[in-house]
């Protein structure tokens, strides 16, 4: 594999490059060209003269492309409008396919269905390159869908975007199909001696307490814990809602989980309402976290990436990072993410409104990430093991001491919610037996009561109980009761794992049963009767428990259930004990 990278300066130019690369395939072994063009103008009459003037000189080349807020040549990043990376394959067992389709909402399935189709009918293929429009569209949906591409095919790629981040206007290419603003292209490489390797640095820490995200659609997200979410930042951060808000908001952008790795996604604007328009689709009931953007961890993160890859020994990289990134470094100094990675082999790629990776079986699409693709052609060859450039500068003390501080609210922020959940537990917990106090258990039926939901009710009481401390002291009594707590718990999660119990005072106790049946709930009751009664003590014998049972009838109020489940439990008091009564 050998790569050439040049800027497009003008037709004279272009033309000499593309001869210079065609005299020399003519003069190695060689299996097939790839361009890809990365472009800042969305001028299309000067990108479609590089493609006419591509296929002119080497029509058997195929290219793709797309218009980026940056482009990544040799290593750094530069101003050049047009950027060309020329890659040739040198191994006639390597294998390019180019396809471009029109994208949108309604016909998202038809093209990832067809696309995992053609990949399947090429079993040479190792990954899947994709340029793709995403601007005022949801992605979710794509990605899902693209998680039924083979195992153990990478993907990768970047959403098209313009020199203006805030613009939604930007276009795709390829020697497949014409420019187009609604499309994505697809480049299918592999072979038996093709070998890739792609990872993603994000380098933010997390920062802060969590949030729960209460609403959320597409890339809206309008409440974090129940309140509108551009106040988070007002009140944790002091950001306005102005026409600053996308700058000083990108130090911080949203730190989940998902799909099992841990995704960026960043605020592009503040709504009248308080909502908040993200880079790409966040989740609803996720837990989400600020995120702080570290510099000293973000390079250190490259370093181990760079050293990572420098023993795959690459011939070729590219790379997809974030326009928030460059924004963040600022165009002088973005290239410090990216100049590691030339050193181990030329390195190219662009500036995205949004990042894509296969991590495991899952498409993710990432934000104000780097993803990083590394290819070879033939064996790994540890003779020709690169020498990497790594960062190796102190850092000022100001940013070493800003990382201190983060990991100091970090550690205090963890403090403070095991103190409060601490709280929470005490107030909704009994204390002796670490089941749900009354006053909880009692708000757990009335909101089933109230949303209407099928259950049933066991209410039981230790027959006898006073006798026990009466006779064997009161150190006796608690270990009865926590003995049937126990039995309660342990019975319960075995047979209707999501009951809930609670002591309802004294001796007595409740367990809530959701969506069960009577008969169930009944059969329930006569295990944890029996499994009670043969429990043994320190000093007491073996005590029984009677139980009353009964099912929620629609239309009846909380306090109606309750009582019914009371009068079961005291007919089998007046019964006799040490049985199960149902009403």
């Amino acid at each position: 594999m050998r790569q050439f990278q040049f800027p497009y300066e003008n037709e004279d130019k272009l033309v000499n490059s593309l001869r210079k690369i065609k005299q020399w395939c003519n003069s190695s072994v060689t299996s097939g060209t790839f361009f890809q063009i990365y472009s800042t103008t969305l001028n299309r009459s000067k990108v479609e003269t590089v493609c006419a003037l591509i296929e002119r000189e080497m029509p058997d080349a195929k290219y793709i492309g797309c218009s980026t807020n940056g482009n990544v040549f040799i290593g750094d990043y530069t101003d050049a409008e047009i950027t060309i990376c020329c890659t040739v394959f040198e191994y006639f067992t390597t294998n390019l396919k180019v396809f471009q389709y029109p994208l949108n909402s309604e016909n998202e399935k038809e093209v990832t269905t067809d696309l995992v189709e053609r990949v399947k009918e090429c079993p040479w293929c190792k990954c899947v390159i994709a340029n793709v429009t995403i601007r005022g569209m949801s992605m979710t949906d794509f990605c899902e869908d693209l998680s039924a591409l083979p195992e153990g095919v990478q993907f990768f790629g970047g959403g098209a975007l313009s020199a203006d981040i805030n613009s939604d206007y930007a276009i795709v290419f390829s020697s497949a199909g014409a420019i187009s603003d609604h499309s994505v292209v697809f480049a299918l490489i592999g072979g038996e001696d093709f070998n890739v390797r792609s990872n993603y640095i994000a380098g933010w820490k997390p920062l802060g307490r969590t949030l729960k995200v209460t609403r959320a659609k597409g890339t809206v997200l309008y409440e974090l814990d129940g309140r509108p979410a551009y106040e988070t930042y007002y009140k944790y951060l002091n950001i306005k809602n102005d026409e600053n808000f996308f700058n000083n908001t990108l130090e911080f952008p949203f730190f989940y989980e998902h799909n099992g790795i841990n995704i960026l996604r960043a605020p592009i604007s503040s709504q009248p309402d308080g909502s908040l328009v993200m880079t790409a689709d966040i989740a609803q009931n996720v837990n989400a976290r600020i995120a702080y953007g570290d510099p000293w961890t973000i390079l250190s993160n490259v370093n181990e990436e760079t050293l990572r890859i420098k023993e795959f020994i690459p011939e070729a990289i590219m790379v997809f990072s974030c326009a928030a990134r460059k924004a963040f470094w600022g165009d002088k100094e973005v290239g410090k993410e990216t100049l590691p990675l030339q050193s181990i082999a030329s390195t190219s790629g662009f500036y995205t409104s949004g990042e894509f990776l296969r991590t495991g079986d899952k498409v993710n699409q990432h934000n104000v990430t780097l993803v990083i693709a590394a290819m070879r052609e033939g064996k790994r060859n540890v003779d020709n093991m690169p020498n990497a450039d790594l960062h190796s500068e102190e850092f000022s003390g100001k940013v070493s001491m800003i990382n201190r501080l983060a990991t100091f609210i970090q550690a205090a922020t963890e403090e403070l919610e095991e103190a409060n959940e601490r709280l929470r537990l005490a107030a909704i917990m009994d204390g002796l037996t670490q089941v749900y106090n009354r006053r909880e258990i009692q708000r757990l039926i009335t909101q089933s009561v109230e949303e209407g939901r099928k259950s049933c009710l066991l209410m039981m009481d230790l027959d006898d109980f006073k006798k026990v401390n009466d006779t064997y002291g009161h150190k006796e009594g608690d270990e009865v009761l926590k003995k049937l707590t126990s039995v309660l718990k342990d019975t319960c999660s075995k047979t209707v794992p999501e009951s809930y119990v609670g002591r309802w005072g004294g001796e007595e106790f409740m367990v809530l049963l959701p969506e069960t049946e009577l008969k169930k709930a009944s059969a329930l009751a006569e295990l944890i009767r029996v499994g009670f009664s043969v429990v043994d003590y320190t000093n007491a014998p073996n005590q029984t428990i009677t139980i009353g049972v009964t099912e929620f009838k629609q239309g009846e109020d909380p306090d109606t259930y309750c009582m019914r489940v009371d009068s079961a439990l005291y007919t089998g008091k007046a019964n006799g004990k040490n049985q199960v009564v149902v009403r």
